[in-house]
């Protein structure tokens, strides 16, 4: 009896001895020098970053320059034969976070709010994101329309292309071109209603360049359109 006993003992070790061989091979075994896992916050933020009216990208601060190289130093990527592409190695550069499609996407919803604010006359609006010049600009072109009691009225039916054209750093600033093929009803009214300007039936393709800028070194993340042009 005490044999049987005995093999007993032997047999419920090797069973034992087999699971934990097991839970060792599915589990891992973990030491002092073993990596943490990646952490996703970082890659789930940088997916909202070009959401909403402007065009948000990471924070960058004068910290993040290696001690005793310039800014045109630290920012030189290696040249290529395509001056666009070389301007957004460049622009990453400065600012890791830059992606050239997100900017597309945020362009396109900046496009939509300026146009929009401008026929609405919405100072507000056009103050967070144009630059002082333009600003300058779009007030003066809004307050001779009001002085004529005049109206105009935009409507935005969809964006055909969003492209990047032109990507420079200027300094410390990144510098974008856009070139925007909208299409577009445009009717300007006046006081009394009537149409002096445009067709409210008509949809017209409407091609617009326009350039934005930020700084790269700055807390505030969003660019600010500084200069609107039409192809020559």
């Amino acid at each position: 009896m005490e044999g049987f006993q005995f093999l007993d003992i032997i047999f419920f070790a090797m069973i034992a001895a087999f699971l934990v061989f097991r839970l060792r091979s599915v589990l891992g075994r973990r030491t002092g020098h073993q990596s943490r896992p990646p952490d996703n916050m970082a890659a789930r933020h940088s997916e909202t970053e070009a959401e909403g009216n402007v065009i948000e990208l990471p924070d960058r601060t004068e910290s993040d320059v290696e001690p005793g190289r310039d800014d045109d130093e630290a920012f030189e990527p290696s040249p290529s034969d395509d001056p666009l592409a070389d301007g957004i190695a460049r622009i990453a550069a400065a600012d890791p976070g830059f992606d050239p499609d997100g900017f597309e996407a945020g362009a396109r919803a900046a496009f939509e709010a300026i146009v929009h604010a401008f026929a609405t006359a919405d100072s507000g609006t056009l103050r967070a994101l144009l630059d002082d010049e333009v600003f300058d600009n779009f007030e003066r072109a809004i307050r001779e329309r009001l002085d004529h009691a005049e109206t105009l009225e935009t409507t935005v039916v969809g964006i055909k292309k969003a492209e990047i054209v032109e990507a420079t750093m200027s300094g410390r600033n990144a510098v974008v071109t856009v070139t925007f093929v909208s299409e577009q009803v445009n009717v300007t009214r006046d006081a009394d209603g009537e149409v002096l300007d445009g067709d409210p039936a008509q949809v017209t393709d409407v091609t617009d360049i326009w350039t934005f800028a930020r700084n790269t070194r700055s807390r505030d993340p969003n660019w600010k359109l500084i200069e609107t042009r039409s192809p020559s």
